[in-house]
């Protein structure tokens, strides 16, 4: 645990006008400490770790895709979640991921301070950096908290990002395969 965030967050309860002291805070700055840590975990990972190896070799030359990874991240302007799904396709060249790997590299990505945009390119350009797939797809549908906690205070409001890589972004054909899969298209 780093000493200094832990200082650094009883700083807070301080300038909020709260008591540090008092009993139901007392090791609040310890555990809040410990809880960015967890969710900020992501900067401590990289593709290849995440990867660990699991590419197989495959003949296979078809669409493959995971729906509905859960996601939860922190916004960047405000230090609030963000919580979603991701659905990640890619067209296979010769080898495909492990199952797994996909939501690892959706966690990695999203356990950074983020902004919705910046996730939905970062997991699509490392799953083609990873697979060198023929294309890869990435949407991310999510609520900000930001959005409903402050500000606006619109409850009901989500957000939506959308990445297209190689074949994806090229064939309206693939892309429109991937958006019927996913619920998304008229």
């Amino acid at each position: 645990m780093n000493p200094e965030l832990h200082r650094q967050y009883r700083e807070i309860l301080l300038g909020l006008g709260e008591n540090p002291d008092r009993e139901g805070l007392q090791d609040t700055p310890q555990r809040a400490a410990k809880a960015m840590q967890y969710l900020c975990h992501g900067y401590a990972q990289n593709l290849k770790e995440v990867v660990n190896g699991a590419l197989f070799a495959s003949d296979n030359d078809e669409m493959v895709m995971v729906k509905d990874v859960e996601l939860y991240s922190l916004c960047e302007h405000h230090l609030l979640p963000f919580i979603g799904k991701a659905h990640v396709a890619y067209i296979p060249t010769g080898k495909v991921l492990g199952l797994s790997k996909v939501a690892r590299i959706v966690d990695m990505y999203a356990r950074r301070l983020q902004i919705q945009e910046n996730l939905t390119r970062q997991i699509a350009e490392a799953i083609q950096q990873v697979t060198d797939a023929a294309g890869v797809a990435v949407v991310i549908e999510a609520q900000h908290m930001c959005m409903m906690m402050r500000g606006v205070e619109k409850q009901n409001s989500s957000m939506v990002t959308s990445v297209m890589l190689g074949a994806f972004r090229d064939s309206a054909r693939t892309r429109d395969e991937f958006l019927k899969l996913i619920g998304r298209s008229n």
